[in-house]
């Protein structure tokens, strides 16, 4: 999975301007977390043989039972995170194909993203040296524990489903940060914000989601 890929040009990028759009029309509003949504050559990021559906809003499949985020999904969880403000640190949960932290990656100073599938970090961290994203670092570990050696965090958005919120988490977060996380309730999922206020958390109900499920000892 090379840039090299992106041999459709304009095309693609008027296929981009359509997502965006489409993006627009569902209710994303942060013009900075468009932008970055405009820019990122999401078809980079899938399989070559599923390029073609790159900028559908749907998710898809990456490998080892894993997928790519609709892109709704990542404007929504990106605009609930960082929207409206700049943050320093945002830490990922979930690298997976690297593009959620692509546009992350944008929008702040540092990404510090987690990934416990080392074929898909190291695809992953290929491909964001490729297209020149080199303010993010990598950890290969449990992502339900987080990555403590760099926290506190600003934001940290995790891109697979827990049982519940991970106190482990909730502790990497600064005062004033945000963490978005799927949430599974029985059947269904439900994405949450988490806001810091000091020694309490506001826990909010934003919308019904799909991912997969966070593996892990607090997943």
């Amino acid at each position: 999975m090379r840039v090299s890929r992106d041999g459709v040009g304009m095309t693609s990028r008027r296929t981009r301007e359509r997502m965006v759009m489409r993006l627009r029309r569902q209710g994303i509003r942060d013009q900075a977390v468009l932008d970055a949504m405009l820019e990122i050559p999401r078809h980079l990021f899938v399989e070559e043989a599923l390029a073609s559906r790159a900028y559908e809003d749907t998710a898809l499949p990456i490998g080892f039972g894993q997928t790519i985020s609709q892109p709704y999904t990542v404007a929504r969880m990106t605009e609930l995170a960082v929207g409206g403000r700049r943050p320093a640190k945002v830490m990922e949960i979930g690298t997976g194909s690297g593009y959620q932290t692509a546009v992350l990656a944008r929008l702040v100073r540092t990404v510090y993203t987690v990934e416990r599938i080392e074929a898909l970090q190291k695809r992953a961290r290929f491909l964001l040296y490729d297209l020149k994203i080199y303010n993010v670092k990598y950890a290969h570990n449990d992502g339900g524990w987080g990555w403590t050696k760099h926290a506190p965090y600003d934001a940290i958005v995790v891109t697979a489903a827990a049982r519940e919120i991970p106190d482990a988490l909730l502790q990497q977060l600064a005062p004033g940060g945000v963490m978005v996380i799927p949430i599974s309730q029985g059947d269904r999922q439900l994405l949450k914000r988490v806001t810091c206020r000091g020694s309490e958390f506001e826990v909010e109900d934003v919308e019904p989601v799909r991912f997969v499920p966070l593996v892990g000892g607090i997943g």
